[in-house]
């Protein structure tokens, strides 16, 4: 059960910047779906650029470990723009409902927000019928 402590501190590390970045306040979601102000965005594109980066250097480093000692592999993503667009839509539909995406909702979880939790319950909900009707969908 020790091994994924640093995990646990990871991700209150994280939701503690989430929450002082106000990435997950709800007005500067509503500033960006508005395009009143650039603040998300920005944090939106450093980290597409630090993701883009960090993709490039494990693909052309080759053979690297992770810390349990597995292999890092990277695959190529398969073709199905009609797909990626449709989840898109349905991610973008419920983030705009909402006004919050998964990482934040665990952070507001985390500060004890009523809205936040029940958000976080349908989520885990969705999730869980999603893996129920996995077999029955198209992929």
């Amino acid at each position: 059960m020790t091994r994924y402590i640093p995990y646990l501190l990871v991700g209150v590390v994280f939701g503690f910047v989430l929450i002082k970045s106000e990435a997950a306040s709800w007005y500067r979601i509503q500033e960006m779906f508005h395009f009143q102000s650039f603040h998300m965005f920005g944090i939106m594109f450093s980290a597409i650029i630090t993701a883009f980066i960090t993709t490039q250097i494990i693909k052309r480093l080759g053979d690297r470990q992770a810390m349990d000692g597995q292999r890092i592999e990277i695959p190529d993503k398969p073709a199905g723009r009609v797909s990626y667009i449709a989840g898109g839509v349905v991610f973008g539909l419920g983030w705009g409902l909402i006004g919050l995406c998964p990482g934040p909702v665990f952070a507001l979880a985390g500060t004890g927000s009523i809205g936040a939790i029940v958000v976080l319950a349908g989520a885990l909900h969705g999730t869980w019928l999603y893996g129920a009707l996995k077999r029955y969908l198209p992929h």
